[in-house]
């Protein structure tokens, strides 16, 4: 694997899809993480996320749609104001999100966090 950033850049924005959704993580808040013992979870469309950056940090919502392709992540109440008045998803960076509350339905994944 090359040292290069330029390199590593490319390796990861054509990396396929399977790999991309191992970028799609989120810091756990302080109870989850004693919780579960782990420091970060991938996201899942219905978890709660807090925005941590940005202009709409402080914001709590639940993910609505994740993006692989752009490594986006769409949240609930976090929106643009166009020009024309309409108002629009703003994505974020997985890395600018804190996870509050997981989405529990999945056994699976509460078994893999819980490991």
């Amino acid at each position: 694997m090359s040292e290069k950033p330029e390199k590593q850049r490319k390796r990861r924005y054509n990396s396929p899809l399977h790999t991309k959704q191992k970028y799609m993580s989120a810091r756990l808040s302080e109870d989850l993480s004693e919780r579960f013992g782990k420091r970060s979870a991938q996201l899942r469309t219905g978890d709660k996320v807090k925005v941590m950056r940005g202009d709409n940090k402080g914001t709590e919502g639940s993910v609505n749609e994740i993006d692989l392709d752009s490594e986006k992540v769409y949240v609930e109440d976090v929106t643009l104001e166009k020009t024309d008045g309409s108002e629009i998803p703003r994505p974020v960076h997985p890395s600018n999100l804190m996870i509050t509350e997981l989405d529990t339905s999945d056994k699976k994944r509460v078994e893999s966090l819980e490991r």
